[in-house]
């Protein structure tokens, strides 16, 4: 059986975002340190000195420094180091990015600047593995939270659902691809029996004879579920972001620099994830380990716009200062899933296997992002540059496709509508991030280039985020795992060296970045949240609280550029 799990939820990984989710989503706003490896090498700390190629994806200005048109193409190696091994290669070729500027001379001291470039903004190669004991919470038992508070009602024997709906406000969307795996496959069988009728005749819940359930007031159970003593997750996740920019920029009398970028996107995850929990039923007795296997990709277009103006506040001084802005990324996504529930439970217990698959389209909008950047140069042998950039994640935007509408001359119109509920959640759990960036070039020759950088990014996820299965969203109910981590601050250090010959120039860089995170199997929450807040009905032995787990994400980064000027 673990061979099979095995095979099944890392079978895709080889192939090179996860669901429309906060957490899932955030994943697609932000950006790694990636380009040509000079930039790398001074951590990109360039927004202010400029006339390196990948300064279009961040202030184009950058890009109206340069006096000889240039090529430059770059690849390297990836790999990930401080997780468990699962039998896959951790460290892949990449390639990572070309482009080019063209110089026009358009007077004595003025030039116009086009250029264009691609860029794998984002990298989604990824392991995370965790483990941990639950003392008796479950995954199962948020389903059948939702279930004792009407999210929906089970009726026959089988476990179908049927389309009669709670009738205490609890919306159709809070019930998701999980939800409906544990009620069709776990909660039901041999020993399941339905109880409980309320004033219409209805049955008024679904419960396991043989299951743990808190009793209510009359001494029936008030919910089923099984107790889980621990569990073991998995997940890995392959493809990228890749950032397509054209870029027109230029100078006047070498003093004012300026630029503007227009950039589109083409976004490509995908992720295989395994969760096993050991169930135990209402005697403690073991009964089985119960699996849900999850693969799910993303894919889709996106586009933005950039400016920046670079400038010398004092004539005779080579002190530079950049200013930049983004407008937000516009994206337009599909996700697609396949969930299959696994269990290997004794006999009576559950249904067996039991798979869901979905499709949504949806739109996802990230912030603007305000940057600012301080460049010095000394001689032809030294130089130092520092950036500061903010973006406020809270301010991410998605929106649901409600179809469209043909005008009178066949023309198309897509109507969109924003997800309030899961935009409300966006700002529960994510916050504003900044970025510091520094970095030095040393030429202890004139052919030879040492250099060395180092960023800080501020955490994106609050302290106390969760990943809330409870929402009135269409981005919950296609939601189809429980799991979030929220990570911490994220540190880069890098380093390069670079030789020119005449027309002619290799660059050499690496980098290393840590990111530690906490990560959770499920939402944790309190009997007394799931009876809304009631403290006469409140039962400790209810709650369903997880503790969470640290994980780390440690990359490793070696890059090579060569590059040619014309």
């Amino acid at each position: 059986m673990k061979k099979i799990l095995t095979a099944f939820s890392f079978a895709m990984l080889g192939v090179a975002a996860m669901a429309q989710e906060t957490y899932d989503n955030a994943q697609l706003a932000t950006k790694d340190l990636n380009g040509t490896a000079r930039y790398v090498g001074m951590g990109g700390a360039m927004e202010a000195l400029g006339a390196d190629i990948t300064t279009m994806n961040t202030n184009p200005a950058g890009v109206g420094l340069f006096r000889r048109s240039m090529i430059t193409g770059s690849f390297g190696f990836n790999s990930l180091s401080g997780t468990k091994d699962i039998g896959k290669d951790k460290t892949k070729a990449s390639f990572d990015h070309v482009g080019f500027v063209y110089v026009m001379r358009s007077g004595r001291h003025s030039y116009v600047n086009f250029g264009a470039s691609y860029t794998k903004s984002r990298n989604f190669n990824q392991i995370v593995t965790a483990a941990g004991r639950l003392n008796g919470a479950s995954q199962n038992k948020v389903s059948s939270m939702k279930n004792y508070n009407d999210f929906y009602r089970l009726e026959d024997h089988n476990g179908e659902l049927t389309s009669q709906w709670g009738s205490n406000d609890y919306p159709d969307l809070a019930y998701n691809q999980v939800d409906y795996l544990y009620s069709n496959a776990l909660l039901g069988g041999k020993n399941s029996e339905l109880i409980g009728m309320n004033a219409n005749g209805y049955k008024g819940g679904y419960y396991l004879g043989d299951a743990n359930g808190a009793l209510d007031a009359s001494g029936n159970p008030r919910a089923a579920y099984y107790d889980a003593t621990g569990y073991d997750f998995r997940r890995g996740s392959s493809g990228y972001i890749g950032e397509y920019n054209f870029n027109l920029s230029g100078n006047s009398k070498d003093r004012f620099y300026w630029g503007l970028t227009f950039g589109m996107y083409d976004v490509n995850y995908r992720s295989a994830s395994v969760y096993k929990e050991n169930l135990v039923n209402s005697a403690q007795k073991a009964i089985g380990d119960v699996t849900i296997a999850d693969e799910r990709t993303i894919s889709g277009s996106g586009f933005d716009v950039k400016a920046g103006v670079i400038f010398r506040p004092i004539e005779e001084s080579p002190f530079r200062v950049g200013l930049y802005l983004h407008t937000p990324t516009w994206y337009d996504l599909k996700t697609e899933n396949r969930t299959t529930l696994l269990s290997n439970l004794a006999e009576g217990y559950g249904k067996g296997n039991q798979s869901t698959s979905g499709r949504y389209d949806y739109k996802f909008y990230t912030p603007w992002r305000f940057g600012g950047s301080l460049g010095y140069t000394v001689g032809n042998y030294l130089a130092l540059g520092a950036t500061y950039e903010y973006a406020d994640y809270s301010y991410c935007d998605i929106r649901v496709n409600d179809g469209g509408s043909y005008d009178y001359w066949g023309n198309y119109y897509e109507e969109t509508s924003r997800d309030e509920a899961m935009k409300n959640n966006i700002k529960s759990v994510l916050k504003g991030v900044y970025t510091l960036k520094i970095g030095a070039e040393y030429k202890p020759t004139r052919n030879v280039a040492l250099r060395l950088g180092y960023n800080y990014v501020s955490p994106m996820y609050n302290k106390n985020g969760y990943k809330d299965g409870t929402l009135n969203s269409y981005s919950n109910y296609y939601s189809s795992t429980t799991d979030y981590t929220n990570w911490k601050a994220t540190d880069r250090v890098t380093a390069g060296i670079g030789y020119a010959y005449k027309k002619f120039s290799v660059d050499l860089a690496y980098q290393y970045s840590r990111t530690e995170g906490e990560f959770f199997p499920f939402m944790s929450y309190s009997d007394l949240a799931a009876v809304g807040g009631d403290k006469t009905k409140y039962d400790a032995g209810y709650d369903n609280f997880c503790d969470g787990k640290k994980v780390t994400d440690n990359r490793h980064q070696v890059l090579l550029t060569l590059g040619y000027k014309f």
